[in-house]
């Protein structure tokens, strides 16, 4: 979702980092193991976030840096760097410091969910953000099936309806996997268009540029380049240009910052975006959560944002994160 209404990020002083050993994110004594809090009250959140390298998600730990500082909540943000068995200390440290509420940005759906079960036995709500999470309370997410549908229709439309592609998938959460579900909708539409070559990647730069470099090697005729997310997409869009290649078409998914620089780009091979607003869908979660604490769950276990298209013809009007 893009909001064009949502007050700009500012920096912000009240979060406490780490890794897997955290200290205390609250002055004075801590709380008891377990939604320290009580009394339906939020005073310890617990953001853990898959890769804070990544644009997307420092976008989000901002916008929680802010919401601390105006609501007078700490707020200890974890970084999980791609690591399943990190954020499963992670977990179980938050548990220890009594945290009230996590909001979970998952690197593995399935693989996380003892750790979701843990936080829940020991009385803290667990809410999932951008990525669904098995066991999690409830989620807070773009409509990923719809991204990739924009995605993909983008690309399909921009290379004439025929011609031979290939797909950068991403990491086993809910999010990547959504999104190749929306472009295989639109291929199954469009027979005209072969995928070639599809490999998984890590959702991150380095992996698209190595996988496209891959896939471009094996395959000579390539029209297009579906990923998954916007560094995946800015990968392929180096691959294709170290190549030598020309006539490539690529899109991703983000509507980040440095999307929006390629759009803009004349030499650039990347054409589309479906944009989120990760800034927004983490305040939307502590909503959820805060409700959740408060004894009020949202009448839908998944609440799903919109995406808007960004194009090479609109990035003019766009306003970015």
């Amino acid at each position: 979702m893009l909001s064009t209404s949502r007050p700009r990020v500012m920096p912000a002083a009240l979060i406490m980092t780490g890794a897997l050993a955290l200290t205390s994110c609250t002055t004075g004594d801590a709380p008891a193991a377990g939604g320290g809090g009580g009394g339906g009250e939020v005073e310890v959140v617990g953001l853990m976030l898959q890769d804070i390298s990544n644009p997307f998600f420092a976008v989000m730990q901002d916008s929680m840096q802010q919401a601390a500082e105006q609501d007078g909540f700490q707020v200890n943000v974890q970084d999980g760097r791609q690591d399943l068995g990190q954020q499963n200390d992670q977990v179980d440290a938050l548990i220890q410091q009594g945290a009230d509420l996590i909001l979970l940005n998952a690197v593995d759906s399935a693989g996380i969910a003892s750790a979701v079960a843990r936080a829940q036995a020991a009385g803290i709500p667990v809410v999932a953000v951008d990525v669904d999470a098995q066991g999690a309370d409830a989620a807070v997410t773009t409509d990923n099936v719809e991204a990739g549908r924009q995605s993909c229709q983008a690309l399909v439309d921009r290379i004439g309806g025929s011609g031979n592609i290939l797909i950068i998938e991403g990491t086993p959460t809910s999010a990547p996997q959504d999104r190749v579900k929306g472009c295989e909708e639109v291929l199954a539409a469009n027979p005209g268009v072969q995928v070639v070559g599809r490999q998984a990647g890590k959702n991150d730069r380095d992996s698209g540029l190595q996988l496209a470099t891959d896939m471009l090697t094996a395959n000579q005729d390539v029209q297009g380049i579906f990923a998954i997310n916007d560094p995946e997409a800015l990968g392929a869009d180096l691959a294709v240009r170290q190549a030598g290649r020309s006539g490539i078409v690529i899109t991703g998914v983000d509507g980040s910052p440095e999307a929006v620089k390629a759009l803009q780009d004349p030499n650039s091979n990347f054409y589309a975006t479906p944009a989120q607003d990760p800034g927004g869908m983490v305040l939307k979660a502590l909503e959820v959560g805060r409700g959740i604490v408060a004894g009020n769950p949202p009448a839908e276990r998944i609440t799903l944002l919109a995406p808007e298209l960004v194009t090479r013809d609109t990035v003019g009007s766009y306003q970015g994160w």
